[in-house]
């Protein structure tokens, strides 16, 4: 085997079972590069940096579909085909025995973070049947679909109508009938403020917004500003005995900055805090704390 080959060996053999896309290389050995596995593809993701000619090589002689892209901040581009067999760019992965819609030609985003799989595995197994969980900024619904194979009714909550057009299809492609579940396209804030106001409560809430937004009227939000803020709207909205998932791939913030700002908007709460994933084993970026009230 080359070199990229042992590291895939080493990554499936810790992988849960069931599941086919996870990352390979996190930044190592290979400095800004990072390359996930996805059912049987693979993607490249460059900062600021080439493609080493060497690792080119050891990516077609896997023989699998490669596609690059970059994560410049000014770059914004669907991934590009490198090498390999020419697919359908639509296909499914498993995680954990669940199965989500990926799509190479949909932009910036391919349809799942895979840095938050032990996160929608918690999820699942916290919900139960007849919970109500509310799932914010949810882009392809990942943590509503977990939520609905435990039993629970799920609001899928985007501002944009093609994200929820795609959680409906991964809920579908999963045996769950979408139509027992709600969808709200729009603002989060406005909607929490308006689901508070009309005394709607939910057993459980997802809280994983952009570090980055801005409203219809041009108001800017950002995660290092404003999420306690966030998290008191939502607490308004949760019911006694109720949880809360809140976490961040803000790189401003330090993990107990973070744990802090959850704290100021759920004072008194129990909060438990989790590390990242086995394979994203380099920067540890993403913040999450668990609230139970």
């Amino acid at each position: 085997m080359n070199e990229l080959e042992v590291l895939i060996s080493e990554r499936q053999k810790r992988l849960p079972a069931q599941t086919d896309a996870y990352r390979i290389s996190d930044g190592s050995p290979w400095q800004n590069v990072f390359i996930d596995a996805l059912a049987d593809r693979i993607l490249v993701s460059l900062r600021d940096t080439a493609l080493p000619p060497k690792l080119k090589t050891l990516l077609c002689e896997l023989n699998l579909p490669v596609y690059l892209k970059r994560l410049d901040n000014d770059v914004k581009e669907a991934p590009q085909h490198l090498c390999g067999p020419e697919v359908d760019p639509r296909f499914p992965i498993s995680e954990n025995g669940v199965r989500y819609i990926m799509d190479m030609e949909a932009g910036y985003s391919q349809g799942i973070f895979l840095d938050q799989r032990d996160n929608r595995a918690e999820v699942k197994q916290r919900c139960s049947e007849g919970m109500r969980l509310l799932n914010t900024f949810s882009y392809t619904g990942a943590f509503s679909v977990c939520a609905a194979l435990s039993g629970a009714v799920t609001t899928t909550l985007d501002l944009a109508q093609p994200c929820l057009d795609w959680c409906k299809e991964n809920m579908q492609l999963n045996g769950i009938d979408f139509r027992q579940h709600y969808f709200c396209k729009g603002d989060t804030l406005h909607w929490l403020e308006r689901f508070a106001k009309q005394g709607r409560l939910f057993d459980a809430i997802v809280l994983d917004p952009p570090t980055f937004s801005r409203d219809a009227k041009g108001r800017i939000w950002r995660v290092e500003k404003d999420y306690a803020k966030l998290v008191a709207k939502a607490k308004a909205c949760l019911a006694p005995g109720g949880w809360m998932l809140c976490t961040t791939n803000c790189r401003k913030l330090s993990p107990a900055d973070f744990r802090n700002m959850v704290a100021q908007g759920a004072p008194g709460a129990k909060l438990t805090t989790s590390a990242m994933t086995f394979d994203f084993d380099g920067e540890q970026y993403l913040k999450t704390v668990w609230v139970d009230a």
